[in-house]
């Protein structure tokens, strides 16, 4: 499952040198220029696609620009199988890969924190289940709202 990426791979004039034109763009109109593995800042594609080039242990460098994608191969190393690592960057899912089980993808899900439920003058409690999941600061303010439109109809 996931989204395959159209990718034709160019030679480049400069000896050890990869270019790979894709059908999406990854950064824009920005350049992103890589020289070792990062941590990914926000999990940009440009990120994950450089860390998975990284990871052949075939590359030395990588600059992603729009749609283009240019490669510094390692002094003896093959850029053959690099066209893959591209084409598989939105890939999630593969034939023999199991999926994870119900369970295992609500543990991943963050949990959000449930307000306070302060009882109501009728001593049932003020946050609804529906309500305890809203986030927080966005139940308080909703709630100052009400509060301040009640007061002034009197």
């Amino acid at each position: 499952m996931g989204q395959p990426v159209s990718v034709t791979q160019k030679p480049s004039v400069t000896p050890g040198r990869v270019r790979f034109e894709l059908n999406r763009s990854l950064t824009g109109q920005g350049h992103e220029r890589y020289t070792a593995a990062v941590a990914s800042r926000i999990g940009k594609p440009s990120d994950v696609l450089a860390n998975r080039f990284f990871e052949t242990g075939n590359v030395s460098a990588v600059h992603v620009y729009g749609n283009i994608i240019t490669v510094d191969v390692k002094p003896g190393s093959s850029s053959d199988s690099l066209i893959k690592v591209v084409e598989d960057l939105y890939q999630y899912w593969t034939p023999g890969k199991v999926p994870p089980s119900e369970e295992e993808l609500m543990a991943q899900a963050p949990k959000s924190e449930t307000p306070a439920a302060a009882p109501s003058a009728d001593g049932s409690p003020a946050v609804s289940s529906a309500a305890s999941k809203i986030p927080a600061a966005l139940l308080a303010r909703s709630q100052a709202a009400l509060a301040k439109a009640r007061a002034n109809q009197g």
